[in-house]
Parts: C-alpha cells; structure tokens; sequence
C-alpha cells in the first residue's frame, strides 16, 4: 500500500521534495494533495507534478481523509502552528529543520504528536543519506577507535535572501545551516550532551547571526568545532576524528555522495532529478521520505534515527549559542 503524502507550502524545497519523490516507487509514494496560502502556487505545483488536489489553507489539507503524512516546508516560525495544524488532525507530519524556533517550540510538537498518537520527525536528511548510514556503521564499529574531535563549517553566500536576515521570517544562520553542523557533533558523540558551549561571532543590523563559531566541549578531552555562515564561502567539509583514525566527509558536508574513511575513498552516487533543483544534491530527500514511509509501516511514533530526543539536543545547543551571541526572536519570551 502506497503512503500517501500532502506538501504544505508550495516553497524552493517543496519543489526539491516533489522532484525527490518521483525517483522512488509510485507504488510506495504517492502525492495526493498540496496547500499554500496562495491557492495559485498550490495548482501551479499541481499542476507540474501531476498532484491531484491544490488547497489554499493548510486546514483545508489537514481535512483531507487521503492524506496519511504531510511535508511541512513553510518558513521557521510557521512550524510550530502549521505542524500543530496536522498533529491535531491525526495526521503524521515530517516538518522540516528546524522544527522549532526553541527547545520550547520543539517540545510542544512532541507533546501534540504523543497526545494524538501519530508520528513525528524533524527533516535533518542528512542523517538518511546512505553515507550517513556508512558513517554511523563505521562509529558502532569502532573503525576510528573513540571520538575525540568533530570539525564542520557550512558557509555560503545566501544573506541576499530576506529569510535569511529577516527576524519575523524566523532568520540567521544557525537556524537555516548551522543546525546541520551541530546535528553531526551530536550523533557522533553519541547524542552526549555537551560539558560547556562557547560560542562566538557576528550580527547583522538586524539583530539575527551572521557568523558564528561554536566549540562544544565534551568530558575525556573530547571537543566539536563549528563555524557557520551566510555571507561567506566557507570549505564545507566535515571530519570525526578518533583515536584510530579518521572519517572525512568532503564537501557538501550534510548532503554527500561520497566518504574518505582512513584515506580510503567511498562513493554514493545519487540518482538523477527529472526536474531542475533549487538546492545542492535535493534528490537525497527521497532518503528521509522512505524512511519516513518505513517507519509508518512499523506503526511507530518517531524515528529510531533522529528520535525527538534529538532534535531537542540540538536545538538546545542552538539555544545556548543564540543567547550567548545575543539572538533572541520574539517566540523566546512565549
């Protein structure tokens, strides 16, 4: 039986979602319906991915008796509401990163999801790439003895686009790339959480981050070093090194087709979009997506792989850096 999925919000990685979906079965993926506030965006994508129904409210989709998961991608402060919207309707929600604007925020929707008995889970696909899963095969295998140093940047130039540096539209870095930095410290650590945080950089005149470096210090001499940002081009790479050795991920860090594990090179080729992408290596979605489909066969609640536990991990971590970088949003003195 196909799982059948709604889109809410007819947005850049929605379209990348869609074009994802189509390189996997259409006997287990079927898109059955799609939202956006502008109900003409929602029949254009309709229209270009052969989905058969376009609404222009998200109630309208969270009514909708075929819908067995919906894909929320509106911009970051619209998570919470919109993914209570479907919580409270009974239906499975996959919300992408990050899945609340606060450690608060992200309980709440863990608190709707378990209420209302359906499933949960926050978008970090990296962490369904099959090099992903090579990476944390390698880790339980001991293949670079204990962890001792995480190292991750992601920087590209994006602050040309109003999400981006915009307060109400839920904006900076952290929230839109460094999060992915911090999500690979916390699984290869172990979902540890952190001794001591320091965290240092720059705002821009709208009070959001711009840069931020980020040293997570764990207990035994074990450390994380991150650097984000949205005005620069940063390497993009990512390394775990341990006592045995060393897992280095090249660039794009949080979407990669390929690994060098202790000098030896590994590939893991994606398949090919039908359709142009608006963002680096997007048909990797489909990895989330099936994951997402497998984990509602087994009837269960949330993933094994990014559980909610997690996604509090991290975003208390990003917490922690915002207050010490002096970002606040006004969904922090809710």
């Amino acid at each position: 039986m196909a799982t059948c999925w709604g889109i809410c919000s007819a947005g850049k990685i929605s379209h990348d979602f869609l074009v994802a979906l189509k390189t996997l079965p259409t006997e287990d993926h079927k898109v059955v319906a799609i939202a956006a506030r502008d109900l003409s965006r929602a029949q254009e994508y309709a229209q270009t991915f052969g989905i058969p129904r376009a609404y222009g409210s998200y109630k309208e989709l969270s009514q909708d008796p075929d819908v067995d998961v919906v894909y929320v991608g509106v911009v970051h402060p619209q998570h919470l509401p919109v993914s209570l919207i479907f919580l409270q309707a009974g239906k499975h929600v996959l919300c992408e990163k990050p899945m609340g604007m606060n450690v608060g925020e992200v309980r709440a929707l863990g608190q709707a999801a378990w209420e209302h008995g359906v499933f949960l889970m926050e978008a970090f696909w990296s962490r369904y790439f099959t090099a992903y899963e090579r990476i944390r095969s390698l880790l339980s295998q001991g293949a670079v003895g204990e962890v001792r140093m995480v190292q991750a940047t992601f920087g590209v130039p994006i602050s040309g686009t109003p999400r981006i540096v915009e307060k109400e539209l839920g904006g900076g870095t952290l929230l839109d790339i460094g999060c992915y930095c911090v999500q690979l410290a916390c699984m290869a650590f172990g979902r540890e959480k952190p001794e001591s945080i320091v965290a240092s950089g720059f705002l821009f005149k709208t009070g959001v981050d711009e840069l931020a470096s980020i040293i997570l210090n764990y207990p035994g001499k074990r450390q994380a070093v991150l650097t984000c940002s949205s005005t620069i081009q940063l390497p993009n790479q990512a390394s775990i090194s341990g006592t045995k050795g060393i897992i280095q991920i090249p660039a794009p860090f949080w979407c990669p087709t390929e690994l060098i594990v202790n000098w030896q090179r590994e590939s893991f080729p994606l398949p090919s979009p039908s359709l142009p992408l608006n963002f680096t290596n997007s048909t990797g979605l489909r990895y989330e997506a099936e994951y997402v489909r497998q984990c509602l066969l087994k009837g269960l609640k949330e993933s094994p792989i990014t559980p909610l536990s997690d996604s509090e991990l991290v975003v208390s971590i990003l917490d922690e850096v915002r207050r010490q970088l002096g970002v606040s949003y006004p969904q922090d003195q809710a």
